[in-house]
């Protein structure tokens, strides 16, 4: 567990008492692309499959690229077990709405007997630490981060049922989609964010054990939200 745990920087980072973290998202796929970016000195990198144009099979590239730096690697996806079997050191899903689908999304991302994980990928383990399949299955649970995004109305109503459900890590709050399906739109450098919802969901967040994430649109967005008490801040690809 000790090489595991110590090969995944974010985790870590988010069990200290503040926990604050950096990050930036692969939108182009590539392994000199993913290198550069750790260069950047971010805490993690999220390769972005929902919206970038990265393909299934440059998800392995990227994760492997980035893991040899000591850098945080998560991606975000449309199906939980590929992107954790590439390697990942967690997964951000998008469109979540009720503490069922937290639920189903938990057992999808854990093993037996916390969920149903199917084991077998020869890949997940290269960036973990050089741990054996055994020792990857043994702890991966604990160690492996999942990230829910509160992006729509409904998942904003059922936040504080939501934040109860074991096996959710974090709380990513995408500014654009919030604002769109409150009725409270983001116009410009997020001048008019709705902060209701945005406490809203910190709070729940960390009432619960969990820790929040935000995207931010540079610099002093990031320090607003840090001093309020977001534990991850991101922003788009850095180099692109």
């Amino acid at each position: 567990m000790q090489a595991m745990q110590a090969s995944i920087r974010l985790q870590n980072a988010l069990r200290t008492e503040r926990g604050l973290t950096l990050g930036v998202w692969q939108m182009l796929p590539g392994a000199n692309h993913a290198r550069f970016m750790t260069r950047t000195r971010y805490d993690w990198i999220c390769v972005n499959m929902e919206h970038g144009n990265i393909a299934d099979w440059q998800i392995h590239e990227a994760v492997a690229a980035i893991a040899v730096t000591g850098t945080s690697l998560i991606v975000r996806i449309a199906a939980n077990e590929r992107a954790l079997d590439s390697g990942a050191h967690g997964i951000v899903v998008p469109l979540l709405y009720t503490a069922d689908d937290a639920h189903r999304l938990a057992e999808s991302a854990k093993f037996p007997p916390v969920g149903r994980r199917g084991f077998g990928s020869p890949f997940a383990m290269g960036s973990t630490g050089g741990v054996t399949g055994i020792e990857y299955l043994q702890h991966a649970n604990d160690a492996l981060l999942t990230i829910v995004q509160i992006e729509t109305k409904e998942a904003l109503e059922n936040v504080e049922g939501i934040a109860k459900v074991p096996g959710i890590d974090v709380f990513f709050i995408g500014l654009w989609d919030l604002g769109n399906n409150i009725g409270r739109p983001v116009l410009g450098a997020f001048h008019d964010d709705p902060s209701a919802a945005i406490e809203r969901i910190r709070k729940a967040a960390v009432d619960n054990g969990k820790r929040a994430c935000i995207y931010c649109v540079g610099g002093e967005a990031a320090k607003k939200y840090a001093d309020q008490g977001f534990h991850m801040c991101t922003k788009t690809d850095a180099v692109s």
